[in-house]
């Protein structure tokens, strides 16, 4: 089946934020590739690539990713844009660092695909944080800034901020992001339970990344952008 611009319909976008992960980008490429080729999804994988100053983007070429240049710094603004080239009829968010399984997804996409959610929230807290993975003061705050969230926006999700994620394209259509920064994670649930959209959640895995990266994370800074937006947005 082809689009009306000659495109064969994309079942699937896989997308992946990133910022100078040469060491671990084409892995995450290679773990996405598989999962579509084992499960016959026709899919294609996207990396908005947020001004890397390393290798990333031509790794990520290379490797038939297709490569969106944001130059404009922030989580928010590379997922965005991303969000906007994305051809797929369900678009997966997963950060390329290793941190999620990319090969083994099927929890997340498939409640999509077969029309059960518009919007899958993965949950580290339900699922496996492994040893390492993630400091006590990241798994505090987070659980504290998720639970402030589900007051604030009346919604069941437990991890607000997990980088494994999913949305259909015909709920996409339906909002409007705003948000520049880590605060996307909070924006994308507070704006889809306010167009009643279904959310669903399911437990993930969260590993530890396995080759050496500096942190994109900053606690304080990201969970006060976290905070500011529940402050000042409703939904």
């Amino acid at each position: 089946m082809y689009e009306k611009n000659g495109h064969k319909k994309i079942t699937l976008t896989i997308l992946m934020p990133c910022r100078n992960e040469e060491t671990t980008v084409g892995i995450c490429i290679a773990m996405a590739r598989r999962y579509l080729e084992k499960n016959d999804i026709c899919g294609e994988i996207v990396v908005a690539d947020n001004g890397s100053t390393d290798h990333s983007a031509g790794i990520a070429q290379s490797m038939g990713a297709r490569v969106i240049h944001v130059k404009q710094a922030g989580y928010g603004r590379a997922l965005r844009a991303g969000i906007r080239a994305s051809r797929g009829e369900v678009i997966l968010i997963g950060d390329c660092d290793t941190t999620y399984d990319l090969e083994h997804v099927d929890p997340v996409c498939r409640p999509l695909l077969q029309g059960k959610y518009d919007v899958v929230i993965g949950d580290r807290f339900a699922g496996t944080i492994e040893p390492g993975a993630m400091p006590v003061s990241h798994r505090i705050g987070a659980e504290a800034l998720s639970a402030l969230g589900r007051l604030r926006y009346s919604v069941q999700v437990r991890d607000f901020h997990c980088g494994l994620r999913g949305i259909t394209g015909s709920a996409v259509r339906q909002l409007r992001f705003r948000a520049t920064g880590m605060e996307f994670a909070t924006e994308m649930i507070a704006v889809s339970a306010a167009a009643g959209l279904r959310i669903g959640q399911v437990p993930v895995t969260l590993r530890r990344c396995r080759l050496p990266r500096s942190s994109k994370l900053r606690m304080i800074r990201d969970g006060l952008r976290h905070l500011r937006y529940m402050i000042a947005v409703k939904g």
